[in-house]
């Protein structure tokens, strides 16, 4: 599925300058900097260029979703097809969050920093939203998982492939 998605992105979006494809593609959910980054490495960026632009990509959805996704939710459970969809993400959210539960701030570090299908910057935004923690506590744990994740990202794609 990961591959479809990579495909139709560069699809549809290759006139975009290939710093801002990475930084793109870093953003968006599911693939965020766990795509960008290899992307990068595909269009022959440095180490530090791929994780400069995976990383910042892979920011920029944060502090939107820890302020507004609450609100805007609120409003959206009065329609069924956004209910079910919650009710879903909250399910799914629940389950791969118990790092979270358990330690806080400090467990949506690991959830964010451990590059897997579903943890990540996204995944991270809504536990912190369901655990009641702070915005400054939610963003320093997020950003920071985030940088381990696109060291480890980055290293494992430059010294093996």
């Amino acid at each position: 599925m990961k591959e479809a998605i990579k495909q139709f992105i560069f699809d549809h979006f290759a006139f975009l300058p290939p710093e801002l494809l990475v930084v793109f593609i870093s953003a968006l959910p599911i693939l965020e900097l766990r795509g960008g980054i290899p992307v990068a490495h595909q269009l022959g960026f440095s180490y530090w260029e791929a994780l400069i632009y995976g990383i910042g990509g892979n920011l920029l959805p944060i502090i939107p979703i820890l302020l507004l996704f609450q609100p805007i939710s609120k409003w959206m459970l009065r329609f069924t097809v956004y209910k079910r969809f919650y009710d879903w993400l909250y399910n799914r959210t629940m389950r791969k969050s118990d790092k979270v539960e358990k330690f806080g701030a400090i467990g949506l570090i690991l959830f964010t920093a451990v590059p897997l299908p579903t943890t990540g910057a996204y995944s991270a935004c809504l536990a912190a939203i369901l655990f009641f923690i702070p915005f400054r506590y939610a963003f320093t744990a997020i950003a920071t998982g985030v940088v381990i994740a696109g060291v480890a990202v980055t290293s494992f794609m430059y010294s093996v492939f």
